[in-house]
């Protein structure tokens, strides 16, 4: 297996986008990651959506996105894992280029939700659910959320506020982002009295649906200092599932899939979670940042909110987290999640990323999850000397 090193970027704003559609999208991000790159053309196009077919009306993604985009002729396929269709993308990426089918390939995260609201968009969402057994019984993620989330602070004593430092850090890094849905900083206090969505579960605890598009540019590490002058490489990629339905799992509070594919990265990479100095977390509800937080091992079970209250998930604490407002304010792209996650990653190794930057962080870790931990994917990034 070679090295892998990712040697480009690009993203838009995640927001509404209504005069734009997947293709439209999913170009700008495509230009924005060449060009950084300084190249032209790929070996192959891999594709990261949840809902297309379902909120656009769009299948075969792949081949209407590179003729787009000007790479027709390429090999083009579509990933969907749900919510972490973005990592899973990432991940076949990285696994094109390690095995040598591949020099360079091209990883793009998109999706416009924004085209279907109220029930259609519900009823969408619920089909990263088991629909046997959840979605047909009326259940939709938020609802399926609020469970988890009341049973864990029944087991362990958590009081709701407890979860409001999540929150409050990812509205305050959001505000400095400029490619953040929502800018704006949520004061201390106002956590608990927000309007709720599924009890417990609120308006400030979960994560608004945006349009959005990330892509990344993946190539062999032995190439990429002689095409980017700073590329970084990846050290660690794996994936792992859990029970799709929450009722299924020998322990709900502990997020298995999350657990193994972190695991698996970290062995991969050679390192330990205190090697960490900077993470994203699929934080579209608190109560999944908690439970990432633990399975992740980088907090005791029961412990992960704690690290909200004390300020250690902050751009200033031991392990900053939504550094650019995580999916609760830079918004909620549901399958282009694992991407920019990956983007954001890069340009805080790289030194680049402008007031929401943490320092100088040599080791960083991405965590994408499908559903409720359904699919979990995990990327170890370092950046290179």
């Amino acid at each position: 297996m070679r090295d892998v090193a990712l040697i480009g970027v690009g993203q838009i704003p995640v927001g509404e986008h209504w005069d734009m559609g997947l293709r439209q999208l999913a170009l700008g991000a495509i230009q924005a990651a060449l060009h950084d790159a300084g190249i032209e053309q790929v070996d192959a196009l891999i594709v990261g959506n949840a809902l297309g077919g379902n909120l656009s009306s769009q299948n075969h993604l792949g081949a209407l996105i590179a003729d787009y985009a000007g790479l027709r002729g390429v090999s083009a396929l579509r990933v969907e894992a749900a919510d972490a269709s973005g990592g899973m993308a990432l991940h076949q990426g990285y696994l094109a280029v390690a095995s040598g089918l591949a020099e360079t390939v091209l990883v793009l995260g998109v999706e416009k939700a924004t085209d279907r609201t109220g029930s259609e968009r519900d009823t969408a969402l619920a089909t990263v659910l088991d629909a046997d057994y959840e979605a047909g019984s009326g259940a939709t993620p938020a609802g399926v959320a609020a469970l988890l989330m009341r049973r864990y602070m029944h087991e362990y004593g958590v009081a709701l506020d407890q979860f409001e430092g999540f929150s409050v850090n990812a509205h305050a890094n959001g505000a400095l982002n400029p490619f953040a849905m929502y800018r704006n900083r949520l004061r201390p206090g106002a956590f608990a009295k927000a309007p709720v969505v599924a009890e417990p579960v609120n308006l400030f605890d979960s994560a608004p649906e945006g349009d959005g598009a990330a892509a990344v540019i993946l190539t062999a590490a032995e190439h990429a200092a002689d095409r980017v002058a700073r590329p970084i490489r990846v050290r660690g990629s794996a994936a792992a599932t859990d029970t799709l339905a929450l009722h299924n799992r020998a322990d709900m509070l502990f997020l298995q899939a999350a657990n193994l594919a972190a695991g698996r990265a970290y062995e991969q990479a050679g390192i330990v979670p205190a090697d960490i100095e900077v993470a994203e977390l699929h934080d579209s509800f608190t109560i999944l940042t908690a439970l990432q937080l633990e399975a992740a091992g980088f907090a005791r079970r029961g412990e992960g909110c704690q690290m909200a209250a004390d300020g250690s998930v902050g751009r200033e604490g031991r392990l900053p987290i939504s550094t650019f407002g995580g999916l609760k304010a830079r918004g909620n792209p549901l399958g282009a999640t694992g991407v920019y996650q990956a983007v954001e990653l890069a340009l805080q190794l790289r030194g680049e990323a402008g007031d929401n930057q943490v320092g100088t962080p040599h080791l960083a870790l991405a965590l994408n999850l499908g559903g409720l931990g359904g699919t979990a994917v995990a990327h170890i990034f370092e950046r290179a000397e």
